[in-house]
């Protein structure tokens, strides 16, 4: 493993959440434009149907990761329910009633939902310095929508969808930790396998009218890449450093896609907006460079994920012994130690 890595442990999940965010922040006023006149389910069915595709695609071949298993099912129901129906519907709806600009702006506020949910089902530490993000993050996110809201009272009801899905999104991120150490793409192929076909079919409740070839293809190769890849990259930054952590700087992206609507003709543009993005800036460079140490005592635990011999916590051993990443059952012994580290699998205690 890389030291720099194993020195400040927090880089690779920012790194990771950083792309998600990308991925998705470009996806939002991109979805606005290919699904212009369409309908929020069929909108919704579409892109993910599209990361459907995309975890089909990127799946590892047995013994890499940990497959999804029956016990999971309940929890992938939830998750596509909140993330791959509610949230997109409301985004979807949202989009056709505000301006990419200010829905972008907008969905900064999964952010607080999800370090909110996170710190409550999973207990996970949240010292000063990521406290102190998640504040530069949220007032970034707050300053941002503020200056959009003052421009005028028509996009309200738009801005209360998109809302509606940073909630959904918050809910459906929670939900996503407990399933993080699973095979990402096979999560994301489950979910939206799950997911699609029921929005299609609220699609068909509702008499929305199919759109044309080229709006499918757009919205397939969308969600393959802002809803499918994002997602899996998303899983991967949780199963590094925990589903808050994760959460907030995934917040990133509602400047990233504010940009690109404002690239894309948008003339939103605003000292508001600026000052707003540089506050988000600050709060993702603060959670990238958290360095959490202290001496901290690892309870027996048996468990399956991928993993690798050179981490410190995964001292078993084979014969021959795997090279890079590989996934089983192992036993962890317990032991006490000091080192940095993140809210991940081994790390859970409470502080």
């Amino acid at each position: 493993m890389d030291p720099t890595w194993r020195r400040w442990p927090a880089l690779r999940g920012g790194f990771l959440a950083v792309l998600a965010a990308a991925l998705f922040g470009i996806s939002t006023p991109l979805v606005q434009r290919a699904g212009e006149g369409v309908g929020p389910f069929t909108t919704a069915a579409l892109l993910y149907a599209g990361a459907a595709l995309l975890g089909a695609v990127m799946r590892r071949h047995a013994g890499r990761e940990a497959k999804v298993r029956r016990a999971d099912l309940p929890r992938l129901l939830a998750m596509a329910a909140f993330g791959a129906v509610l949230g997109p519907v409301a985004l979807a709806w949202g989009l056709q009633h505000t301006s990419g600009t200010s829905a972008s702006l907008m969905l900064a506020l999964e952010a607080l939902f999800t370090a909110v949910l996170a710190r409550w089902l999973y207990h996970e530490a949240m010292d000063r310095r990521v406290w102190t993000a998640m504040l530069l993050l949220l007032a970034g996110g707050v300053l941002l929508v503020v200056d959009r809201g003052a421009a005028g009272r028509a996009q309200l009801l738009g801005l209360l969808a998109v809302l509606l899905a940073t909630a959904a999104w918050g809910v459906d991120n929670a939900l996503s930790r407990g399933v993080a150490e699973r095979d990402p793409a096979q999560v994301v192929l489950v979910k939206a396998s799950l997911g699609a076909p029921a929005a299609l079919l609220l699609a068909f409740a509702w008499q929305e009218s199919l759109p044309g070839g080229l709006q499918v293809a757009a919205l397939l190769a969308i969600g393959a890449t802002g809803y499918g890849l994002s997602l899996r990259l998303y899983l991967l930054a949780q199963r590094a450093f925990g589903a808050a952590r994760t959460g907030s700087v995934f917040a990133f992206a509602p400047f990233i896609g504010a940009a690109v609507a404002i690239a894309l003709g948008e003339r939103a543009a605003s000292w508001g907006m600026a000052a707003g993005g540089l506050l988000m800036l600050a709060g993702v460079v603060v959670h990238l460079y958290e360095r959490h140490e202290h001496e901290h005592a690892h309870d027996p635990l048996e468990h399956e994920h991928a993993h690798r011999h050179d981490d410190g916590h995964h001292a078993h051993t084979h014969d021959p012994m795997p090279e890079g990443e590989h996934s089983h059952g192992h036993v962890h012994a317990p032991v006490r130690h000091s080192h940095p580290h993140v809210p991940d699998a081994h790390h859970t205690h409470r502080h």
